[in-house]
C-alpha cells in the first residue's frame, strides 16, 4: 500500500510540495531496491511496478488531503497553479500504471476541479454526492447511540442534563451534516468524540483552524452574510463542485470546506444549504465580527459578552452605549461598498451571536418584527431604522402591536427603537419607552 498524507505539510514555498513527495518516494524506493535516477513522475512508476513485481500483488494508493496543499496556497495564485501542475503531472502517472494498480481513493475537504488536477485519470469515480456514500464522512445518529451509550449517560450527569436533553444539546451543537440529496445527517466526528470525552460542549472542530481565507474573500465580495443561516441560498451540485480560485461565488468553498451543508433538496436538482450546527453557526459569525467592526473582542466594551451581560442585567445605557460603540467603529475600505452593507452585517452578526436569548424578524399577525430579546427578566423589542428617526421606530412598535402577544407576561418590557444614520455612520437616535 502506497498511503500519500499531505495534512501536515508546510506548502508556503515553490519546493514544498515536491520535497514533499520526494520524502516518501525514497522511504519506497528503500523498500524495494529501486534506484532514485528520474524525475518523480517515473520514479513512482518504477516503484509501482517494482512493488508489483516483487510481491506478485496489485498496489493500493491512498491519498489523503490531497487539497491541502492548494488551500494553503489560494492567496498566492502562482504558487497555487505551480503545486497544481506538480500534482496533476504525479497523479497522473496512475493512468498508465493500470496493471499494477488494484485500487486508489483520494480524499479532501474541498474539490478542487478534476480538469485542472485530475484531467487524465478518467477512471476516477466521484463519490461526493453519493448517497451510498453519505455517512461515510461522519457519525450517525444510530451509529453514536449504539456505540457511546455509557459516554452519553456519562456527559449528561456531570453537565446535569437529562439523556434525552445531553442528546438534544449534541444534536443541535454537532450534528446536522448532509451530503446528498437522500442521505443520511451527520455529527462532526471530531466534535462529537471531543465532547464526549471531555464532557461538555465546545467549539472543537472549529478550534482547529480558523478559515481566514474564507472570512477575508466574504467579506472582500460584500457578500450578504444573511444568507448564510436564512435558507435562502439556493445551488446545483455543479455549481458546489466549482472551486475554482477564480470562481467568484464563495458558496462551493463555504459547502466543501464544511461551513455550509444541505438542508433541502427539489425536485429541479436545486440543493437549499444553510449552517450545519451551532459550533459552526456561533464560531463561524464570531470570526466574521473583527472583519467588519474594529478592535472588536473581549474587554473591548463592544463585544457580544458585554452586551450579553448587559442584556441580562436589563441595563438600557450599558446597552446603549455597546451598540453606539459597534456600529461607531464598523470599517469601511472603499466608496463604492455602500455603508447599508456594512449597517447589515454587523446588526446581523450581533443579533445572531446572542444565541438563544433572541428572535430576529419575527413575524406576527400585523408586521413583523425586526428584533425580541427574551431573558428570564426582560422582554426588549428593538426596531431599527436607517436615516428616519427613534420616534419613527416606537411608533411602528405600538402601531402594529408587537407587544400585545406579552400583554399576560410578568417581565418587565422595553420597547426601544434606534437610528442611524448613514452619512455620519453613527447611531444617532435611542428612545425607550417601558410598559
Amino acid at each position: 500500500m502506497f498511503y500519500f498524507d499531505f495534512s501536515g505539510g508546510n506548502y508556503q514555498n515553490r519546493q514544498a510540495l515536491e520535497t514533499v513527495l520526494e520524502v516518501f518516494l525514497k522511504t519506497w524506493e528503500e523498500t524495494y531496491q529501486v534506484k532514485a535516477e528520474a524525475g518523480l513522475e517515473e520514479r513512482f512508476k518504477r516503484i509501482l511496478k517494482a512493488a508489483h513485481d516483487q510481491t506478485g500483488r496489485r498496489c493500493v494508493v491512498l491519498v489523503d488531503e490531497y487539497d491541502n496543499p492548494f488551500l494553503e496556497t489560494m492567496g498566492n495564485r502562482d504558487l497555487l497553479e505551480h503545486n497544481k501542475a506538480v500534482f496533476k503531472g504525479f497523479f497522473g502517472t496512475l493512468k498508465n500504471e493500470d496493471a499494477h494498480i488494484q485500487f486508489a481513493f483520494i480524499t479532501g475537504v474541498t474539490k478542487f476541479s478534476k480538469g485542472s488536477i485530475f484531467s487524465d485519470l478518467n477512471q476516477l469515480e466521484d463519490l461526493s454526492f453519493d448517497n451510498d456514500y453519505s455517512g461515510i464522512c461522519g457519525i450517525t445518529e444510530e451509529e453514536m447511540l449504539k456505540n457511546f451509550e455509557p459516554e452519553i449517560e456519562r456527559m449528561a450527569n456531570e453537565r446535569s442534563l437529562t439523556r434525552n436533553g445531553c442528546l438534544a444539546k449534541l444534536r443541535k451543537t454537532y450534528d446536522g451534516y448532509r451530503f446528498s440529496a437522500d442521505g443520511v445527517r451527520v455529527y462532526n466526528p471530531f466534535s462529537l468524540l471531543t465532547a464526549l470525552k471531555k464532557r461538555r460542549f465546545g467549539s472543537f472542530w472549529y478550534m482547529t483552524g480558523t478559515p481566514t481565507i474564507l472570512v477575508r474573500r466574504l467579506k472582500k465580495m460584500d457578500f450578504d452574510i444573511r444568507q448564510l443561516s436564512d435558507r435562502t441560498l439556493e445551488s446545483t451540485e455543479a455549481l458546489l463542485s466549482d472551486c475554482r480560485t477564480e470562481n467568484p461565488d464563495p458558496v462551493p468553498l463555504l459547502y466543501q470546506t464544511g461551513y455550509l451543508t444541505i438542508v433541502d433538496y427539489s425536485d429541479h436538482d436545486v440543493f437549499t444549504l444553510g449552517l450545519p450546527n451551532d459550533e459552526v453557526r456561533y464560531a463561524f459569525l464570531q470570526s466574521l465580527m473583527p472583519e467588519y467592526v474594529s478592535k472588536y473582542g473581549s474587554g473591548s466594551g463592544k463585544d457580544i459578552f458585554t452586551l450579553k451581560r448587559h442584556i441580562q442585567n436589563g441595563n438600557l445605557e450599558g446597552i446603549k452605549n455597546v451598540f453606539t460603540a459597534l456600529f461607531a467603529s464598523i470599517t469601511y475600505t472603499t466608496n463604492d461598498t455602500p455603508f447599508e452593507h456594512y449597517f447589515q452585517a454587523v446588526f446581523y452578526l450581533t443579533l445572531t451571536l446572542l444565541g438563544q436569548y433572541v428572535h430576529c424578524e419575527q413575524h406576527t399577525s400585523t408586521g413583523r418584527i425586526d428584533c425580541t430579546v427574551e431573558t428570564p427578566k426582560y422582554v426588549y423589542i428593538f426596531e431599527f431604522k436607517r436615516d428616519g428617526s427613534a420616534d419613527a421606530a416606537i411608533a411602528q412598535i405600538n402601531e402594529m402591536h408587537y407587544a400585545d402577544q406579552y400583554a399576560a407576561d410578568e417581565r418587565k418590557l422595553y420597547k426601544i427603537g434606534v437610528n442611524f444614520d448613514s452619512k455620519t455612520r453613527q447611531m444617532s437616535e435611542w428612545k425607550v419607552e417601558e410598559r
